[in-house]
């Protein structure tokens, strides 16, 4: 990741990376805690239209709604908004030789993606928060 953890305000949910190894597959490990990225247009929600809630994959906490979902075409799934302000942690990410802005679980700390602003697209925020598929677990809405 980035930066240092202990930077940000502490976890509600926190694992040491033995535990987080026994919870996880060793993709969504190495994704969710070790901030990889998945491969463009293989993740399992990049084009899903289903109504309901994206949580995190390894936490369960409540990131993102299908109400903010579109379609970007980038590879991955984006959404223009957390589905509330405290859902997510954003920082700094200088990673890769690019200036970018990482996207982590509020409640675990776990790598979701990045987020990106004024790329033009037609959203209430101008924002595309683009999420691997792999950090989020959908629960559809009845």
């Amino acid at each position: 990741m980035s930066s240092n953890l202990s930077e940000l305000p502490s976890p509600k949910v926190a694992l040491t990376d033995d535990e987080w190894r026994a919870k996880l597959d060793p993709q969504e490990f190495a994704v969710l805690r070790q901030a990889g990225t998945e491969p463009a247009f293989t993740g399992e929600y990049t084009d899903t239209k289903t109504e309901g809630v994206y949580q995190c994959r390894a936490c369960g906490a409540e990131l993102f709604r299908s109400t903010e979902k579109f379609d970007s075409h980038c590879g991955w799934p984006s959404f223009f908004d957390p589905s509330h302000s405290d859902a997510v942690i954003l920082r700094p990410d200088g990673s890769h030789g690019m200036q970018r802005v990482e996207v982590l679980c509020a409640y675990c700390h776990s790598h979701l993606g990045h987020v990106f602003s004024g790329e033009g697209y037609p959203t209430p925020t101008d924002q595309r928060y683009c999420i691997n598929s792999i950090s989020l677990k959908l629960v559809p809405t009845a």
